[in-house]
């Protein structure tokens, strides 16, 4: 994964980001560059949440806009116990060898069913470009 890790807090959830050049899924001569990133999600309030839907933004380096939205993700809703945490691995592709993610995810406090949005920093993406 990569050195740099963006990160936002959003009313006491910490959204952290690692991500990676996937060169087994990729082929550049057909315009195809794959990334993995690594998502960590930080409970530090006193309540327990669940994570009940994703709002992505993905953008390439021409400026293609693609937006993703569902319940959950990786196929679960997970609830995070207080100072508890959750990690999911997911991946994306663009015809470009740059581009760009971000969105929010939609939260409910499990004690009053009170809905709320964490930011999910923007990241970068970016394919190794081999100088000769």
């Amino acid at each position: 994964m990569s050195q740099s890790q963006p990160f936002a807090i959003t009313e006491g959830v910490l959204v952290s980001v690692l991500n990676a050049y996937a060169p087994r899924a990729s082929n550049p001569r057909e315009d195809r560059y794959s990334f993995a990133y690594q998502i960590t999600i930080e409970n530090q309030t006193p309540f327990s949440i669940q994570l009940l839907r994703r709002h992505w933004h993905i953008v390439d380096a021409y400026g293609e806009r693609r937006e993703v939205e569902g319940e959950g993700v990786v196929g679960e809703q997970p609830i995070l116990r207080p100072q508890g945490g959750y990690q999911y691995v997911s991946g994306t592709h663009f015809t470009t060898s740059i581009g760009k993610m971000y969105g929010r995810y939609l939260m409910q406090r499990v004690t009053d069913q009170r809905n709320f949005w964490v930011k999910i920093p923007e990241f970068v993406m970016e394919a190794p470009i081999i100088l000769n």
